[in-house]
């Protein structure tokens, strides 16, 4: 793996031969926390801000490396009074704009203002905490890992904050997962406790002090990637919002190579599946109901759901074990109650809910937050705390006439401090809630007296009719012809009782028995001879049997034709066994009777199967 180090070195080099008078702002003080726990990395900065100069001073400039910056997620300002407590007045944060970096800074950072909410005099001071959350600046190193191999990642960053303006005293505190690190940077003041690895403090740091440091370490935790995640909330006025969460979420950590081991995992899976996440939780809003969670070959039942009246939380377990690169897609939904995130002011509605995924530490890259509002709905306004590319579109559901109205809204790379209510305003009419059942019961309405006048009418054809005459002679034929093929088959079925004798004949030698089955044999035959006279009479009389009658009378005749050879057969073995005969004599000569038994039997078969479709 190539590391940027030595690109950083010489840009910053070269920083250090300008002198920038942007201010005479002064960090007194600079507390730098960064999280490497999880595959998202927060890096949290207190500031403690003097202007040393006269003139006010009304924004603070925050640079970014740009191999930084393309992964930044998520930033936040808010003032403090140095112990962590927000001023009232501050809000939940200050604004803030990324802006062209001055002609002295250099063309590898991207800056942002954050604007101050009263200019800053000279000797005043004010305490700033900078939240950063970045995404894929965790690098796999080895970037491949076997099923049995633990996952470590990389980690490049600077000791020395990084500001356009000097700095007196600074230290830096890397959280680590755990306290095992293969290596890391070892600088002045470096000192490892625990899973803690603290820099500093440094005193009197010029601008753009910057110190490269690596962090090789052990990470386990789940890097489970969104690739996409479709979030549809629907509303309906008839007391519920449907929550529907479509995820296409894949691995992104070291990529997996070598064979998977089913029985491996089984028996150590913390040992042989450090590196893949097995489940998930997700921390779905209080008083959720009907949850289920699915993929496309159906429900999973692999998953637990606890909640009570301040949260519910949902564990999901995937089909399988997710390593490196591998990739699952599933959906979550459940409903949730209306009144608790529809409100009204001034003549409007607002869907007042969370924006982000209930997935705990979830990296989603393309995030599409899909509301479906009720049809009739006007006068449509987002406003979300955050920017977000905005569409409309129309979604078509039961009893709708004109569509419902959907405010489709699209994040990339969205973490969980993205997680944040956002509203919808909307007007909508009450009367137009009347549409669906008012629909339903003239519907109903029209049906039932649909059924009446079907019931009252009549609709036969007449009885004397040829049309009606015909109908009835054909289905005199179609009954007449089941007769025949039912005799027929119960013909065959005594055939098969013949050759049943012959085998019995064979194994057990007993002749008396074969032929007592001979006699009762020809007894059913003659009876079904005689029951085939009335059909086949009545048919041969109608006309409508003209085109059928053939192939009746074809199959009639070769089933006298298959009784006659049969009863040779029969007659030929028996008279063998009688003169005690081999069985190579036997099967010589009966040999001619079999094969014609043979071919008769399917073409019998062929006609019956003619006779069903005709």
């Amino acid at each position: 793996m190539k590391l940027n180090l030595f690109s950083f070195l010489f840009t910053f080099t070269i920083l250090s031969s300008h002198v920038l008078s942007i201010s005479d702002l002064i960090l007194t003080k600079v507390d730098r926390r960064i999280d490497l726990s999880t595959q998202i990395v927060r890096t949290t900065t207190t500031l403690k801000v003097e202007n040393a100069g006269s003139d006010i001073v009304s924004e603070i400039l925050l640079p970014f490396p740009e191999n930084h910056a393309i992964h930044l997620a998520y930033l936040s300002a808010t003032l403090n009074e140095g112990r962590g407590k927000a001023k009232p007045s501050s809000g939940a944060g200050l604004p803030y704009d990324e802006v062209v970096s001055p002609k002295d800074f250099p063309n590898s950072l991207k800056v942002y203002s954050v604007t101050l909410p009263k200019g800053l005099g000279k000797g005043d001071s004010l305490t700033l905490d900078v939240l950063a959350v970045f995404t894929h600046i965790l690098q796999p190193f080895p970037e491949k890992i076997t099923q049995a191999d633990i996952q470590l990642l990389l980690f490049q960053e600077t000791a020395h904050y990084l500001t356009p303006y000097p700095v007196k005293v600074q230290s830096l505190v890397v959280k680590l997962p755990d306290a095992r690190i293969e290596s890391y940077t070892k600088l002045e003041k470096t000192k490892l406790q625990g899973s803690e690895l603290k820099y500093g403090p440094y005193e009197n740091l010029p601008r753009f002090s910057y110190l490269p440091m690596v962090i090789h370490f052990e990470n386990n935790q789940p890097f489970a990637v969104a690739k996409e995640l479709v979030r549809e909330i629907e509303i309906s006025h008839w007391g519920n919002v449907q929550i529907t969460e479509h995820y296409n979420l894949v691995h992104g950590g070291a990529q997996s190579k070598g064979e998977f081991s089913r029985l491996d995992y089984q028996a150590r899976p913390y040992v042989r599946g450090a590196s893949a996440f097995r489940r998930l939780v997700a921390k779905l809003p209080p008083r959720a109901h009907s949850v289920y969670y699915r993929d496309e070959i159906g429900n999973i039942s692999t998953s637990n759901l606890w909640g009570d009246s301040k949260k519910t939380e949902l564990e999901i377990e995937p089909r399988y074990p997710i390593f490196g690169g591998w990739k699952t897609a599933f959906t979550i939904g459940y409903g949730l109650p209306l009144q608790d995130f529809l409100f009204g002011i001034d003549g409007k509605r607002f869907l007042n809910i969370s924006f982000g995924s209930p997935i705990n530490e979830l990296v989603i890259d393309t995030l599409i937050v899909k509301v479906v509002l009720p049809e009739g709905s006007k006068d449509i306004s987002p406003s979300v705390p955050f920017p977000v590319k905005q569409s409309h579109e129309t979604k078509f559901s039961h009893l709708d006439i004109a569509g419902r109205p959907v405010v489709v809204l699209e994040k990339n790379n969205a973490v969980p401090e993205h997680n944040e209510h956002f509203q919808v305003y909307y007007k909508f009419n009450r009367l137009s809630m009347l549409r669906e059942p008012l629909m339903l019961i003239f519907g109903f309405f029209f049906l039932f007296v649909a059924s009446i006048v079907y019931m009252h009418a009549d609709l036969s054809i007449s009885k004397t009719s040829a049309s009606y005459l015909a109908k009835i002679q054909w289905e005199e034929v179609q009954a007449t012809i089941r007769q025949v093929h039912t005799i027929i088959s119960r013909c065959l079925t005594t055939h098969d009782k013949l050759e049943a004798s012959l085998r019995d004949l064979s194994r057990t030698g007993d002749i008396q028995g074969c032929k007592a089955t001979r006699k009762s044999v020809d007894s059913s035959l003659k009876e079904l001879t005689k029951e085939l006279k009335s059909p086949v009479a009545f048919l041969q009389s109608s006309p409508q049997a003209a085109q059928i009658l053939p192939k009746v009378e074809e199959v009639i005749a070769k089933e006298r034709d298959l009784q006659e050879r049969l009863m040779a057969k029969h007659s030929t073995v028996v008279d063998c066994y009688e003169k005690k005969l081999g069985g190579r004599e036997i099967e010589n000569r009966v040999a001619s009777h079999q094969q014609k038994i043979t071919a008769l039997r399917q073409e019998i078969d062929d006609l019956m199967d003619l006779i069903d479709e005709i």
